[in-house]
């Protein structure tokens, strides 16, 4: 079987598992949360042939309870957190 040469690199930057995200999506008002996962080797859907369902990257858990799935475009760092030195 041929090996996916195509794998996604860590996202630069303030995002990644565990981050502080503001999520902004067409939706719904927009909501702050933490990343508790992320799905990059999932993303690409053309091999597994649904792409009719495509994956979003992160799982977000949102401040009012909820478990979100976004991508990186619908995430920025949220601006209200005091963590940068820990």
């Amino acid at each position: 079987m041929p090996e996916n040469k195509n794998t996604p690199k860590p996202e630069p930057g303030p995002l990644g598992a565990g981050a502080r995200v503001l999520v902004r999506r067409p939706s719904e008002a927009a909501q702050t949360g933490r990343i508790i996962e992320d799905y990059a080797e999932l993303t690409d859907t053309e091999e597994r042939g649904h792409a009719w369902a495509p994956v979003h990257r992160w799982a977000v858990a949102l401040d009012d309870g909820r478990l979100v799935f976004a991508d990186t475009d619908d995430l920025t760092a949220d601006p209200g957190t005091t963590e940068m030195g820990k």
